[in-house]
C-alpha cells in the first residue's frame, strides 16, 4: 500500500503536513465505480483556503485542504471509460456529477447531487460535501469521465505544467469574473484585488481583448505584479477616491466592466484599511458605467463567525444595492463552471496565446514546506505557490 500525506487545517493560522490514509475508490462508504486516483504532479495553495486557515469558517480541525488539483491517472473504477492510467488531468475545483439538471445546463459549481447540505461541491472545503483535499500526495476524484480534463500530449504538459496546473481554479475563475461583467475587444475595465485570483482575471481581460485593465490593490508588491504584464494600478491606501484614480487614468470615472476578485475580508481604502465586507462591491457599483455588468469572483460566505460586524457574521452586507438598481447593473455572483471553460484556456495556454503562471508569479516549493506558504501568502507576497509533492515540477523544469 501507498503512503499518503496530506496538508491539514489545525487551528486559526495553523497548517501542518500530516500521514493520512491512501485513498480509496468510496466516498461516505460508498462505492464509487465512476471515480479515479490520482497522483499529484501538482497542487495549489489558495486564498480560499486562507479563509478557513485564518478561523473565518466552521471548519473542522484536521480537515484536509486543497482543491486545485492536477494529477497523473494511477487507478480507476470500473466504470471510467475516457481515461487510462498514465493520463495528466486537471479537476475542477468542482465536484459535479454531471447528471443532475443543474449539471446539464453547465451550472457545475452548484451540482444537486455531490453535497447532501446545499447545492455545490468542492475538494478540502468547509460545508462543501466532505471531499478530502487535494493538498497531498493522492486524492480521490469522483465522477471522472464528466469533470476531468485531458491534457492532449503528456510531454509537451509538463512543458508548460506551471501554466496548466492553474486549470483547477483561478484561471478559470479569473475569466469567469471577465466574462460575467461583459469584458470583450475594446473594454476598459477595473479588477479590485491583485491576489492571485485578481492577477489572473487581469491576464484574462488581456486575452478577451481588454483596451485597459486596472487593478486595484493596498500591496505595493502586488501592484507591481500588475504591471508586469501591463496593468494600470491603483494603490488603495491613498486617500484619492477610487473615481478619481480611475479619471486619471481613463479621463472618465468609471469604467465599462468590473470584477471583485476579493470578497468578504475586504477593507476599506485609505491608510487605516479597516476590513469592511461590503466596501469593494459599493465601489465597484460606484465606477461602472451605467448598463455595465460587475462580475464576482471573489468569495463571499453565508456565515462569517470571525467577523467583528455582527451582521457580517451572519452573511448581511451593507450594500448600495440602490445604487446598482439605479445605474441598471447586472451583477453576477457565485462559483466559477470551471468545466465551461476550462478546456479552451488549455488550449490557449498550450499553444503559446496565455501565460498565467508569469501573471501569478508561480512559485514552486515542495509539500512539505506548505506551512511557510501558507504563512508567506498570508503576509501577502505576490506570489501563487504551488506544490510539487513527488518533484515531478522540478524535474520538468
Amino acid at each position: 500500500m501507498q503512503g499518503n500525506r496530506g496538508v491539514a487545517y489545525v487551528g486559526p493560522g495553523k497548517v501542518e503536513v500530516r500521514t493520512i490514509d491512501y485513498p480509496k475508490l468510496e466516498h461516505n462508504g460508498r462505492k464509487l465505480e465512476h471515480a479515479v486516483i490520482l497522483k499529484l504532479v501538482a497542487t495549489n495553495i489558495c486564498g480560499s483556503d486562507q479563509h478557513m486557515v485564518r478561523g473565518r469558517t466552521t471548519a473542522p480541525l484536521g480537515m484536509i485542504l486543497g482543491h486545485e488539483i492536477t494529477g497523473e491517472v494511477v487507478e480507476k473504477g470500473a466504470d471510467v471509460e475516457l481515461l487510462e492510467l498514465g493520463d495528466i488531468v486537471s479537476a475542477p475545483f468542482n465536484v459535479a456529477c454531471g447528471r443532475c439538471r443543474n449539471c446539464k445546463e453547465g451550472k457545475t459549481g452548484v451540482c444537486l447531487n455531490v453535497n447532501p447540505g446545499r447545492p455545490g461541491g468542492a475538494y478540502g472545503y468547509v460545508d462543501m460535501g466532505g471531499w478530502i483535499g487535494g493538498q497531498a500526495d493522492y486524492v480521490m476524484c469522483p465522477y471522472a469521465d464528466f469533470n476531468l480534463l485531458k491534457f492532449p500530449d503528456k510531454a509537451k504538459a509538463m512543458e508548460k505544467i506551471t501554466d496548466l496546473t492553474l486549470l483547477s481554479d483561478i484561471f478559470p475563475t479569473g475569466y469567469h469574473g471577465a466574462v460575467t461583467a461583459g469584458v470583450t475587444t475594446g473594454s476598459t475595465v477595473y479588477v479590485a484585488g491583485a491576489g492571485p485570483v485578481g492577477l489572473a482575471c487581469a491576464e484574462a481581460c488581456r486575452l478577451l481583448g481588454a483596451a485597459v485593465t486596472i487593478v486595484g490593490d493596498m500591496i505595493p508588491e502586488r501592484l507591481a505584479q500588475a504591471k508586469s504584464f501591463g496593468c494600470e494600478t491603483i494603490d488603495l491606501r491613498t486617500k484619492a477616491g477610487l473615481g478619481e484614480h480611475i479619471a486619471q487614468i481613463l479621463g472618465v470615472p468609471e469604467v465599462d466592466s468590473a470584477v471583485d476578485c476579493v470578497g468578504f475580508e475586504a477593507k476599506a481604502e485609505g491608510e487605516k484599511h479597516q476590513e469592511a465586507p461590503a466596501t469593494v462591491l459599493n465601489g465597484l457599483m460606484e465606477v461602472t458605467r451605467a448598463g455595465g455588468a460587475i462580475g464576482i469572483p471573489g468569495l463571499y460566505v453565508t456565515d462569517d463567525p470571525g467577523s467583528k460586524d455582527p451582521a457580517a457574521q451572519h452573511g448581511v452586507l451593507g450594500l448600495r444595492i440602490g445604487l446598482g438598481w439605479a445605474r441598471s447593473h447586472s451583477l453576477f455572483t457565485g462559483q466559477c463552471p470551471v468545466i465551461r471553460y476550462h478546456r479552451q484556456l488549455m488550449m490557449a495556454i498550450l499553444n503559446d496565446r496565455t501565460h498565467p503562471a508569469k501573471a501569478v508569479n508561480v512559485t514552486v516549493i515542495p509539500l512539505e514546506q506548505a506551512p511557510q506558504g501558507y504563512a508567506d501568502f498570508d503576509k501577502g507576497v505576490a506570489k501563487k505557490f504551488v506544490l510539487d509533492p513527488h518533484g515531478l515540477l522540478k524535474k520538468a523544469a
